[in-house]
Formats: C-alpha cells, structure tokens, sequence
C-alpha cells in the first residue's frame, strides 16, 4: 500500500518551500481543464517505465514522488506501478484534483472537457440501452451486449480498473495539444478517477 497526502498538506509543503514532483495521470483534455501549477501530465494510460523514467530524470531517488489524478483511483493504480518499478517513496494525493478544488487551492484553469467517469457512463448506459432496443427489435441474443457491459461494470468495480475508461481516455476530444499541456510553476503536468 502506498502513502498518501491531502491537498491541505501538500499544498503547505510547498508554501513552505518544497518544490515537488507531482504527476497528474489524468487524460490532457482533463488536464488542461484544470490542473495544480506546478503538475507535469502523465496520461495514465501512457504511464511506462520509459516516460515515467524522463520525468524522474532530474529527480533526486530518495525524493518523493506526488502522484495525482481526478479523485485518487488512478493515482492509486500510477502509484502501484511506481512502486512495482522499483520506485520508492511515492505518494497519493487523496481526493485528487477533485479534493484540491474543493479545498479551494490554486489551480490553473482552461477549456472545460467532460470528466472521463461521466462518458464512462454514458458509453456504458448508451450500450445496454440499444442492446435492450435490438434484443426487442432485431433479436433476442442482442442481449449479450448489454451482458457483457454489466460484467465489464462488475470487472471495474472489484479490480478499480476501467478497459472502457482507457480507450476513452485514447479519443481524440480527451486528447490535447502539447501547448496546452506545457508544465508551468515550480515543478513542471491528464486522466480521472
């Protein structure tokens, strides 16, 4: 299990003059919504141990590494890929950017974009509703669709993975130019859960 911090302390660490490395594994449309200053973007499902590696670069071993995302589930799963990597010391932010909003830290704000758990669901919903439109209409095996999403669902639930939410995540409108993504502040910053 991996550590945690809230937005409160971190916040306060940096106020007290720690620059730290904080990775956002949010998709780039979320980040460029709205992200803390000084986050480097790190798209989850572009979370390898090449690109992690470039953005540990200049980063001190012993140092701590932040990991953020939406609202802690994707921060967990980059964490425990930091840690299966050989990477010490690595720290969820609890609550995510959703907690640090809440608490009213800064954030840098932009174009706003769907949260990826609201298409999520959308996808999810808009396919058993036309499963149980064709299995009326067309044929009664049109069911299976709707079968499949719900053990999908069930998948999703009990292993905090999404296989929906990851080719989403790969859609053109959650994807953003490198402008838009450039890192600002003190330490450098896509994807939520």
């Amino acid at each position: 299990m991996n550590a945690t911090i809230t937005p409160g302390e971190l916040h306060g660490l940096v106020r007290g003059g720690l620059r730290p490395l904080l990775i956002d594994v949010r998709t780039p449309a979320e980040y460029r919504a709205a992200h803390v200053d000084f986050a480097r973007n790190q798209p989850l499902e572009r979370f390898d141990s090449a690109a992690v590696q470039e953005l540990l670069r200049s980063q001190d071993a012993s140092s701590p590494v932040y990991v953020i995302c939406q609202s802690g589930g994707r921060g967990r799963q980059a964490c425990e890929r930091l840690l299966a990597a050989g990477r010490g010391n690595v720290v969820n932010v609890e609550g995510g950017t959703a907690a640090w909003i809440a608490a009213g830290l800064p954030v840098t704000r932009g174009k706003k974009v769907m949260a990826l758990e609201r298409q999520v669901r959308i996808a999810a919903g808009s396919l058993v509703l036309a499963s149980a439109v064709l299995a009326l209409a067309v044929s009664p095996y049109w069911i299976g669709l709707a079968a499949f999403v719900g053990a999908g669902l069930i998948f999703s639930g009990l292993t905090d993975t999404c296989g929906m939410g990851l080719l989403l995540a790969r859609m053109p409108w959650n994807q953003a130019s490198p402008e838009a993504t450039a890192t600002s502040g003190a330490g450098g910053r896509c994807c939520g859960s």
